[in-house]
């Protein structure tokens, strides 16, 4: 039988490929608009301390990283409908303009204000991208295909991870912060020329009845209009803290219907889950902003230098996903969460002990090639624990909702640590309170990551009731 198979199977040539025939530009050009859009997430970190300098921003500087996190999740739940019914070609086509009209914005802004608008709209185009891309995959990939893409997908994130921070604080350097944002453009336009021989044919590859989403998208709008909120009235005197605690209890109830029931009383099995993975990138993504922030207001490092801190993060994240991937069932994922988030907590702890104690700089690079090393574990293990505990009839809600936990998370720590450092610049150090804050949020992932549990087989987990 062997043989026989041998002698009749076509030659590996005809089997498709995603760099092959048909595929050859719609896969080059979707990966780099990933590619984009994780470069410029990861640049603006680098540089975000120089642009804050240079137009005296130093007020908004963590709404300039929530903003964008909390309209993207505006973005998927739009777009993810908006596919549903009409197919994913105008959902990609506004995705796309929306992300360059904020590069636009941002790249030529004369103060902070406009800077943090540009970023409003990159996160409201990013965020709606993300889906789409996914979408065009499933109408134009055959299943076969799928993994690659998606492997490719991973790929387009992790060299910008490598080269992101480096690179923008090298342009910063060399030619000026806005060249950051602006040289993007191109790059992007450049991609989707590449992408549209694809999506003919997908213009209404839709179902129209599919009816509009519009509960969870006014939840989604409430909840980002509540973490932008968070940020602009923690320092209005005598009522500031008070608007603050009701910003945070609104954009609580606001996510509720978003994620899993129970996510938010951290309910044992997938609620819990999708709780711990929204912490752990709160955590980590809530003091990673700071840090090219501390190295170059108290080190009087380089841009180029204080990104290099990130990439040290980047590559252990890489690294530590890729050993997991290769030691497959022999590693639990509940274990490589759990030692996930406990190595995170461990690296933002260190982080507190260098600004608190002076420590050298070199230890920033040491905490968070730790810190990097548990995000890789704990990443694309919650990942599989969060499909491996659902049914098919919720996967889809359920892989929204760990990516809604992914940006919300980090959007109202962001917004919370902004506040906090703003109100410590004049009493105390700044930086050692917010990762002080980080630390007891990784401190919640790692207490909690024991409440998964996943003995009890595939879970039926539902939305909330008018999601």
């Amino acid at each position: 039988m062997t043989t026989e198979t041998t002698a009749t199977a076509p030659p590996d040539a005809a089997a498709p490929r995603i760099l092959g025939g048909d595929y050859l530009w719609i896969t080059i050009g979707a990966c780099a608009l990933v590619f984009l859009g994780a470069f410029e997430s990861l640049a603006v970190t680098t540089v975000m301390p120089t642009v804050s300098a240079d137009l005296d921003g130093e007020r908004l500087y963590a709404l300039a990283f929530a903003g964008p996190l909390a309209t993207s999740v505006i973005g998927m739940v739009i777009a993810g409908n908006w596919a549903d019914r009409r197919g994913p070609v105008a959902p990609l086509y506004t995705s796309v303009v929306m992300f360059v009209v904020g590069l636009l914005i941002a790249g030529f802004a004369p103060t902070m204000e406009v800077l943090v608008a540009g970023r409003f709209a990159q996160g409201l185009g990013s965020g709606a991208l993300t889906v789409a891309l996914y979408v065009v995959v499933a109408r134009v990939y055959p299943q076969a295909l799928h993994p690659a893409i998606f492997a490719g997908f991973a790929a387009a994130w992790v060299i910008p991870s490598l080269i992101g921070p480096t690179v923008a604080g090298a342009v910063t350097e060399l030619w000026s912060w806005h060249w950051v944002f602006l040289g993007v453009v191109i790059l992007v336009l450049v991609a989707l020329l590449m992408v549209i021989p694809a999506l003919r044919g997908l213009a209404n590859d839709g179902d129209a009845s599919v009816p509009w989403a519009f509960g969870r998208l006014g939840w989604s709008v409430l909840a980002a209009v509540a973490v932008l909120a968070l940020n602009l009235v923690g320092d209005i005197p005598a009522v500031g803290p008070v608007l603050a605690g009701v910003a945070i209890v609104v954009a609580l109830v606001a996510v509720r219907p978003l994620v899993p029931r129970g996510t938010l009383r951290a309910r044992r099995g997938l609620p819990s889950v999708i709780l711990v993975r929204g912490l752990a990138a709160a955590a980590f993504f809530g003091a990673q902003v700071y840090l090219p922030y501390l190295l170059t207001d108290r080190y009087d490092l380089t841009p180029t230098l204080a990104g290099l801190s990130l990439t040290g993060g980047a590559l252990a994240w890489s690294a530590a996903a890729t050993v997991q991937g290769r030691m497959g069932a022999r590693l639990s994922s509940v274990t490589a969460v759990r030692a996930g988030t406990v190595l995170v907590f461990v690296g933002i702890l260190l982080t507190v002990a260098t600004a608190g104690f002076g420590w050298d700089a070199a230890f920033v690079a040491v905490a968070w090639v730790v810190a990097g090393v548990g995000m890789g574990l704990m990443s694309p293990r919650s990942s599989a624990l969060t499909l491996a505990l659902s049914t098919p009839e919720n996967q889809g809600f359920n892989s929204g909702a760990m990516t809604v936990a992914d940006s919300f998370g980090s959007a109202l720590a962001l917004a919370v640590t902004g506040s906090l450092f703003t109100a410590l610049v004049s009493v105390a150090d700044p930086f050692t309170g917010v990762f002080i804050l980080a630390g007891v949020i990784a401190a919640a992932a790692a207490v909690l990551a024991p409440r998964m549990r996943t003995d009890a087989g595939r879970a039926a987990i539902v939305p909330e009731a008018g999601a």
